[in-house]
């Protein structure tokens, strides 16, 4: 039986914590926030009308086999703690210029008859042909990626790639490239390059490997969790205290103790006995552990690459807009776009509020989450991350939040859906304050790095690992809940 301490209980520690608690381990996890799930995380407005409930994080499970199986892992079924409902559609996607609104599903024949039937014909043949591309690329991810640890590019240069696979792959060729070899339409083009942002990157820079994400989307399905997705946090802790996992908030480790070349333990803030450990699993942002908890210049070095940042209003909406549950409002100019979200300090081009953003409004038809007559909606548009250097901003700047929201509720109104009078109130948050929540650096949604390779699971000293969005494999729920699998399974049983 190992000593193991887990930092921060995200999805991603407290998977990890499940997990090796079930094989015998003594686990205690500590988080700085007073309250667990990290990114995951939840808000209520209690108005006369009666209490909004908003997911402040993630609102989209996909992959849900991923949490079937820690669950099993677990001893436990996921069904018993957790109430899954399929979407369709999936996403709502309204193009600019007008015209048709396209639905994506689960089903690649309906799907492209959709396609078929608001883009045309020739739409959906490109379409299908990118999709048997998609398939080869899932398939080798998974086998050879998703599940097991990526140390460094030379373990993906090593792997035994298919002919198939790696032309699939296409290494050195971008999801922007990709779509405009394969796609004829600018719209379907413009649904494809919305996929990077779900790593944190450009489509311009982002590798065609991401064609992947998609495909996983769109096979497997999108999930709602009923009652919002913060109930997965709930679920993991139950889970956690179940097996014996010891869960302590508002204790913040502020540095990994290791000599010698292995972890001894954690230090905590205020207090003046180190914490024994055996092993230490860290779920915080990379450059949190590389910067101030176990500082290592050359893997700090490496962290060099930036995600994208949202900024988000929660909204009080009275009555019905008809909207579903996932609509993306996409702008005329999504070049434009990404120019004000990322900069080009190479170029001396700062980053700044993007003018004409693209706008995800997601609206949950749960009347546990609003009154009856009421819509409780959360709105991101991708942001740059906190900061004053020239590839972010400074979102605490007196005025900027308000006038910000100020303008993308114009934007929802000139695109269609205007609910400036029907707002009974409107939370603003932005980057700098998922930073101030979290911990996480500069807001960033998936991690300090994002695109696809992502900081190693296996730290620079014996008995360190990490896991979370800015580890391998990546952002989001099933890669974060992914990287506790890798971590548990190097790991091991303690019999």
């Amino acid at each position: 039986m190992a000593r193991i301490v887990v930092v921060g209980a995200g999805v991603g520690g407290l998977a990890t914590a499940a997990r090796l608690a079930a094989t015998g381990h003594q686990v205690t996890v500590f988080e700085a926030a007073d309250t667990v799930g990290g990114k995951l995380g939840r808000y209520v407005h209690d108005t006369p009308a009666g209490s909004f409930h908003f997911d402040t994080g993630p609102s989209l499970l996909t992959l849900p086999q991923v949490f079937h199986d820690l669950f099993e892992a677990t001893g436990a079924k996921l069904d018993e703690y957790l109430d899954l409902t399929p979407l369709d559609p999936i996403v709502r996607h309204v193009f600019p210029g007008g015209g048709p609104a396209l639905d994506s599903c689960a089903d690649p024949a309906e799907f492209a008859a959709r396609i078929g039937a608001a883009l045309g014909d020739r739409a959906a043949a490109d379409w299908q042909r990118l999709w048997g591309r998609a398939e080869r690329v899932w398939r080798a991810s998974e086998r050879d990626i998703l599940r097991r640890t990526v140390d460094s590019p030379r373990d993906l240069a090593s792997l035994a790639w298919r002919i198939g696979d790696l032309a699939a792959i296409a290494p050195g060729r971008t999801l922007r490239g990709l779509g405009r070899r394969h796609l004829s339409d600018p719209r379907l083009r413009m649904l494809l390059d919305r996929y990077a942002t779900y790593t944190g990157a450009d489509p311009r820079r982002a590798p065609a490997a991401l064609v992947a994400v998609p495909y996983a989307e769109l096979t497997y399905g999108g999930w709602y969790l009923r009652g919002g997705l913060g109930t997965l946090a709930d679920a993991l802790l139950t889970r956690c205290l179940d097996l014996g996992v010891v869960v302590q908030t508002g204790t913040a480790v502020t540095r990994i103790d290791a000599a010698g070349g292995r972890v001894h333990g954690v230090r905590l803030a205020g207090v003046t006995a180190p914490v024994p450990a055996d092993v230490v699993v860290a779920n915080v942002d990379a450059l949190t552990v590389y910067r101030d908890l176990l500082p290592h210049a050359r893997r700090l070095a490496g962290l060099t690459d930036r995600s994208l940042a949202g900024f988000v209003l929660l909204l009080g909406v009275s009555g019905s807009t008809g909207l579903a549950h996932h609509n993306v409002f996409f702008p005329r100019d999504y070049d434009a776009e990404f120019d004000a979200v990322f900069g080009d300090p190479g170029r001396g081009v700062r980053a700044r509020p993007a003018a004409d953003p693209t706008v995800f409004v997601t609206v949950a038809d749960d009347p546990m989450v609003r009154p009856a007559g009421h819509e409780a909606w959360f709105v991101l548009v991708n942001a740059a991350r906190q900061g004053t250097a020239g590839g972010a901003v400074d979102w605490r700047r007196p005025g900027l939040a308000d006038a910000y929201a100020d303008r993308i509720l114009d934007v929802l109104a000139e695109r269609g859906v205007d609910v400036r009078d029907r707002l009974l109130f409107r939370e603003v948050r932005t980057p700098a304050d998922l930073d101030a929540a979290t911990g996480t650096p500069g807001g960033a949604i998936y991690g300090t790095a994002g695109g696809l390779l992502r900081p190693a699971n296996r730290g620079p000293a014996h008995g360190l690992w990490l896991v979370g969005g800015s580890s391998h494999p990546g952002g989001g729920l099933p890669m974060v809940t992914l990287s506790a699998q890798i971590v548990a399974d190097e790991i091991g049983p303690a019999w």
